[in-house]
């Protein structure tokens, strides 16, 4: 019996290589002699270097750099299996779990860390970089990324603005003569599931900056400041970015990444499954395990279950997905190539218990589940 082990983290729980080894323990207590394949997943938000980092034989990097307000932290990033391509979270640079909920503000946070961390690939001799883009404290439309890399965005005077969303309306003009010449040659697909724009009603300020901590008085400003900074790149760099699907993920971050470094935006599991070369391990197997902390009908957009599940049922092959949560209305993922929905616990697995007892919860599930079956066979 060939398994394919590929699941998602349970988040606030267990990451995904622990909920994968779990899984395991469940297989090999009915199956000995099974051959197990674990990968573990991420749809491009929280895990995903570390998911891939694992899947590629990569290696895990860290590297000084400031975070939202300014302050030196140490971030990690990922550096591929073939030494040629770097995974970046701007979450680790640029995150909103990175400062207290007191001191949120995206007049003034900056995703200058998240430069910093590109340009630290860029000396690994990176000339490919999967960057996630989810988790932000920011909406500086990637202002902050740009002078990382040597780009000037200057005011009237022909000085550096400062760093923060509300220093956008200070721009006039946008110099990158001097921005570090590697990202010509660099490749940069990003991984987003967000299709905002990056201004009106949908854009990244109206959407997500009362989550960042801003007020209604702050969202006018913010609203005007990502505005003028797309005129702006239109006048000065010929690209319109307003309008673009994604151009408001992360607070603009989308956006600065097509304008100043020519990225493509795709969908974070689309990513993640090429790049650990998933369907080439499904081929063949007899049953795929996936699953998530929290299975929804939401889980059908862009969230690891599905993605996996879509390419094993271009083999025919059963796929069961756990979750420590399953809402009624996720039956519609049967319709996805879901074939099982199981619950980990009932009631709902606690977040407060001990790693053992969730590790032992999966594992007797697994356990029971494959039982049944072969006691059906």
């Amino acid at each position: 019996m060939k398994v394919i082990i590929a699941p998602d983290s349970f988040k606030g729980s267990l990451t995904a290589i622990e909920v994968a080894d779990a899984i395991e323990l469940g297989i090999h207590d009915v199956f000995p002699r099974a051959e197990i394949r674990k990968l573990p997943m991420a749809d491009g938000g929280e895990g995903t270097v570390q998911c891939l980092v694992n899947a590629t034989l990569g290696t895990l990097l860290k590297e000084k750099v400031i975070n939202p307000l300014g302050d030196e932290i140490s971030a990690s990033y990922g550096l591929l299996g073939d030494q040629k391509t770097a995974v970046i979270e701007m979450a680790e640079a640029s995150g909103i779990t990175l400062i207290h909920p007191q001191q949120r503000n995206p007049l003034i946070t900056t995703t200058y860390g998240t430069g910093q961390l590109i340009k630290a690939a860029l000396n690994q001799g990176c000339r490919k970089m999967i960057i996630g883009i989810g988790g932000s404290a920011t909406n500086d439309g990637g202002a902050g990324m740009v002078q990382a890399l040597g780009g000037h965005l200057l005011d009237q005077e022909q000085r550096e603005i400062g760093f923060g969303g509300a220093e956008l309306l200070n721009l006039k003009q946008i110099d990158i003569s001097c921005m570090d010449s590697r990202v010509d040659k660099l490749k940069i697909l990003v991984a987003s599931d967000v299709k905002n724009p990056l201004c009106g009603p949908f854009g990244a300020t109206k959407v997500y900056g009362p989550q960042k901590g801003a007020t209604e008085k702050e969202l006018i400003i913010l609203e005007r400041a990502l505005t003028h900074f797309a005129y702006i790149i239109k006048k000065d760099l010929g690209k319109e970015v307003r309008d673009i699907p994604g151009a408001g993920a992360a607070g603009g971050l989308g956006a600065g990444l097509i304008a100043f470094l020519n990225a493509k935006l795709k969908p974070g599991i689309e990513l993640v499954i090429e790049t650990v070369k998933l369907e080439e391990a499904v081929k063949g197997s007899d049953l795929v395990i996936t699953g998530e902390g929290k299975i929804d009908s939401q889980t059908a957009y862009g969230k690891v279950p599905v993605g996996v599940a879509k390419i094993a049922k271009k083999y025919r092959i059963p796929v069961m997905a756990l979750g420590a949560i399953i809402e009624k209305d996720a039956e519609i993922l049967h319709q996805f190539g879901i074939d099982f929905l199981i619950k980990v616990s009932d009631p709902p697995m606690e977040l407060n218990a001990s790693k053992k007892k969730k590790v032992d919860l999966i594992k007797n599930r697994v356990n029971q589940f494959l039982k049944n079956m072969q006691a059906i066979d």
